[in-house]
């Protein structure tokens, strides 16, 4: 924190003041203090506006604040360009697609780079600039007492945004959960002394891997429905709607319950492979802004 630093006075004496108000007279009126220039667009900070057709519809569900950071805290999972996992992501994407057109890849399959899968220990949380100093040496702390660990994916399931705007399509964490529910916890007093949200209460540990819009409710009059046929078993009623800025939006009442029956039978096994579907955590992390802060796990 700040600390004000105190300000020295001089006072004059009655014999000083007289002096100084003989001398204002003989100087003459005080001459208008000079205004400042604007500042140029191009130095001026820009503010930052929504567009959602540049994200896919996507539009910001809290206004910006200047002086807010928004942040989260999660484990993140490396996927290599040749890593088994990544080769079976593509494979479940491209079924899911099939099945679910109009559904968005969260951004790991790049063939350019290396990515990573995202295990959120925190709910979106939104940090004032005193106060990113305080959530990085309580994760500091924590991660000194937390050991290493190992962690899996169990099986394919649907989560939905606290907002109800859109689904996800998402792996569930089987071992590694009560490790990951252990740090969650452990974050619980620090978030509640910068009174922010502690993480669910009875949470589903879990990487996205996809998302689409859903059906927004009171609206069904302005909708256009298309009826998608992935496969003799199902069909499922696609939603086209004009969202915000005119944007075309297509949207879905929820991922089809056949689609992730298909996933769990078809995947599940290989998902839950050593090989496949395993990490080692050593790291915990957290996003401030657009920093990125990272400390190794070190308890014993």
């Amino acid at each position: 924190m700040k600390r004000c630093s105190a300000l020295l006075v001089n006072y004059s004496s009655s014999d000083d003041e007289s002096d100084n108000n003989d001398s204002r007279l003989q100087a003459g009126p005080v001459p208008k203090k000079r205004k400042l220039p604007v500042l140029p667009l191009s130095i001026a900070p820009p503010v930052p506006l929504d567009d959602p057709s540049l994200h896919q519809g996507r539009i910001r569900t809290i206004p910006h604040v200047d002086g807010q950071f928004a942040s989260h805290i999660y484990i993140a999972l490396p996927l290599g360009r040749e890593q088994p996992l990544l080769q079976l992501l593509r494979d479940i994407l491209r079924e899911a697609k099939e099945s679910v057109p109009y559904l968005y890849e969260i951004g790991f399959t790049s063939e350019e780079k290396t990515s990573e899968l995202h295990i959120s220990l925190s709910r979106p949380i939104f940090l004032r600039v005193h106060q990113r100093e305080d959530l990085k040496k309580a994760l500091r702390a924590l991660a000194r007492r937390q050991k290493k660990f190992t962690l899996s994916f169990a099986t394919f399931s649907e989560l939905v945004n606290d907002e109800k705007t859109r689904t996800f399509l998402t792996m569930e964490v089987g071992a590694g959960h009560h490790e990951l529910q252990n740090l969650a916890e452990a974050l619980s007093p620090a978030l509640q002394g910068i009174r922010q949200k502690e993480y669910y209460t009875n949470p589903r540990f879990h990487a996205s891997i996809a998302w689409a819009h859903l059906d927004r409710p009171g609206n069904e009059d302005n909708l256009d429905l298309v009826t998608a046929s992935p496969s003799k078993s199902s069909k499922l009623e696609i939603a086209l709607d004009l969202g915000p800025e005119g944007v075309e939006l297509h949207s879905v009442p929820h991922l089809p319950n056949e689609l992730l029956m298909a996933l769990n039978e078809r995947y599940c096994t290989r998902l839950a492979s050593p090989k496949i579907g395993m990490f080692d955590v050593e790291k915990i992390h957290v996003k401030i802004g657009r920093e990125v802060f990272s400390w190794f796990l070190e308890g014993m």
